[in-house]
């Protein structure tokens, strides 16, 4: 029986729990290959490396996976993977699962969804999960069942080219999860200041602070489904073309 090949990515590191628990459950389903970054690299959004080398090295990890460390980014090692060490182009790419929300406007900001985003120009099926948990030891078990299920019902249903997952599952219990809820980005946003301290040398310093501001209560916002006990599911799309605003603005400017 034809086995998938999964390719797993991640941006806290090869490391970190979270990705180390989705390897162990893609393992039950697939030929798992990790590329992930040799460092945490939260917050990279879909940066790359262009003006240093990149270095990897295979590691030796519990499981029958193959893992490979990169020193790159997560969207580097996704490039990396298809070109250097992969031998033929994976099933379904899935990356995680992050510490932490990447719901809402936080898609923007995530080498996890990043990394689903640069599979998904490639032209593969790929899913981004988080976990609303930044804790080192947060419990990634309790929805195992659900990341295995939603895994698997897009290998045998495949998405439209150019659309991934971004997958957002509550700091619940399993039995308190109530279920998976398809929906689209809450209308939210990081309303942000710079403290600025000083340091004992005497030098001004800053660091960034805030607050998050949903403005979004509507019942298909993955911030509502998240708050009441689903987890959310959003389709992303990688193009960005306003198209609604596409007439309007040939009036104006041409």
């Amino acid at each position: 029986m034809h086995r998938p090949l999964i390719l797993v990515t991640n941006d806290d590191g090869i490391t970190a729990p979270g990705v180390r628990n989705l390897v162990s459950f893609m393992n039950e389903i697939g030929e798992v290959v990790v590329v992930a970054p040799n460092s945490p690299q939260s917050g990279k959004g879909h940066a790359i490396t262009i003006n240093s080398t990149l270095t990897f090295e295979e590691i030796n990890l519990e499981g029958p996976q193959k893992d490979y460390s990169l020193s790159g980014t997560p969207v580097d090692c996704v490039k990396f993977a298809l070109d250097k060490i992969l031998t033929r182009k994976p099933d379904i790419v899935v990356s995680g699962i992050n510490h932490g929300a990447n719901s809402s406007i936080n898609v923007i900001y995530s080498g996890t969804m990043s990394a689903a985003v640069e599979a998904g120009v490639e032209g593969l099926q790929a899913i981004g999960f988080s976990l609303l948990d930044f804790s080192w030891d947060a419990d990634f078990t309790q929805a195992k069942s659900h990341i295995q299920e939603i895994v698997k019902k897009v290998l045998k249903n495949p998405m439209p080219k150019g659309v991934v997952l971004n997958v957002n599952i509550p700091k619940l219990a399993k039995d308190e999860i109530k279920g998976i809820r398809v929906c689209k980005q809450a209308d939210a946003k990081w309303e942000e200041s710079f403290d600025q301290r000083v340091n004992p040398h005497g030098k001004t310093y800053f660091w960034l602070s805030g607050y998050f501001n949903n403005m979004d209560t509507s019942p298909d916002a993955d911030e509502v489904a998240l708050s009441e006990g689903y987890i959310s599911v959003v389709p992303v799309k990688f193009d960005l073309t306003a198209y609604e605003y596409m007439k309007d603005l040939k009036g104006i400017l041409e």
